[in-house]
């Protein structure tokens, strides 16, 4: 019997052998023992696809700006020191402002627009009067400033201050004074009468102006009696004017009948509002809790600056130290502001 897989055999006599040379064939060559154990797809004899790459990792978000400037905090205030610039774009900061409010503005008048670029430093805890005092002095120190960490400081050696609060009106004085080397002139009664006009030429140069107020949640000016005691500096004023003086103004591109003082050309002053005019004269401000220019009306701020009498009762239950001078809140702040100038300026 023949196997199925034999060669058919048509005879059983082998045939004869010739002597015709025969081709040498090479043995066929055996697969790898592995290979016959496991037998490989003609594909994977290629070389390996390495693996893809891990995805990246998602974008990182953009750190809110730190929030905490204290001396315990000596890293994170020299990063906010560095990243704040001492020219934010204040007058566009400020155009913005005009555009979100422009139906406050009597449209009977013309208005004039002063204002210096101010930096912008956020607070935590009860520094909002060293934050203003930092940002006033981009307008007084030399280029460099003056770190906020140093007025901290100095304040705490004067005995100013337990924690960066501040309750008098002229130990800010002495401090700026002192760490800015500027002059320094104490406003008492209030920011009307003759004081207004004093206030307002003030401004209207460049200088700066530091107002103790009550703070509302929006951080406009209130009445709380000085329950909510906050800082501010003002460094521009807008004044709704019947006449803008012809010399050296220029009308803004793109807000018609808002006009600005040309810094290459002396300007004439222009006229002032009469007192108990209201709606006519707004503060330029700015303070710890916001990045952002604010506009005040002037009653309004001068109201609140009058009524800062007491001082607030969760503060005083809450265990902590608080420099606050003899005669309490009243004495330290009520109707009191801070006109500062650079040394060599005069009145």
């Amino acid at each position: 019997m023949t196997s199925l897989c034999s060669p058919p055999v048509e005879s059983s006599v082998p045939p004869p052998r010739t002597s015709a040379p025969r081709p040498l064939i090479p043995p066929p060559l055996l697969p790898d023992p592995l290979d016959l154990s496991f037998p490989l797809a003609p594909c994977s004899l290629q070389t390996p696809i390495p693996p893809p790459p891990p995805l990246p990792p998602p974008p990182a978000t953009v750190a809110a700006p730190p929030l905490v400037y204290g001396l315990e905090k000596h890293q994170l205030l020299k990063e906010a020191l560095e990243k704040a610039s001492p020219n934010p774009k204040g007058r566009e900061d400020v155009k913005r402002l005009l555009k979100l409010h422009k139906d406050r503005f009597r449209s009977d008048l013309q208005w004039i627009l002063s204002c210096a670029d101010l930096p912008s430093l956020i607070q935590e805890g009860p520094q909002c009067g060293l934050v203003a005092l930092w940002m006033a002095g981009a307008l007084l120190s030399p280029p460099s400033g003056v770190p906020l960490e140093t007025l901290v400081q100095v304040a705490m050696d004067r005995g100013y201050t337990a924690q960066g609060e501040m309750f008098s009106v002229a130990d800010m004085g002495r401090l700026a004074q002192e760490t800015l080397g500027c002059q320094a002139e104490l406003l008492r009664n209030g920011l009307g009468g003759p004081n207004r006009d004093l206030v307002l030429q003030h401004l209207l140069t460049g200088h700066p102006l530091l107002i103790p107020y009550d703070e509302d949640f929006n951080h406009e000016p209130c009445k709380r009696r000085g329950h909510k005691a906050h800082w501010a500096v003002s460094a521009g004023v807008l004044l709704g004017v019947q006449v803008v003086p012809s010399l050296g103004y220029a009308e803004d591109p793109e807000l018609p009948g808002l006009f600005h003082p040309m810094p290459s050309m002396p300007c004439q002053p222009p006229p002032l509002p009469k007192e108990n005019t209201s709606g006519t004269i707004f503060l330029l401000c700015k303070q710890g809790k916001s990045w952002h220019y604010q506009l005040w009306d002037y009653d309004q701020v001068q109201e609140s600056n009058l009524q800062l009498t007491d001082f607030s009762p969760s503060r005083a239950a809450d265990g902590r130290e608080y420099v606050v001078p003899s005669g309490g809140v009243r004495a330290g702040l009520c109707g009191q502001a801070l006109l500062l100038r650079p040394q060599e300026s005069s009145h």
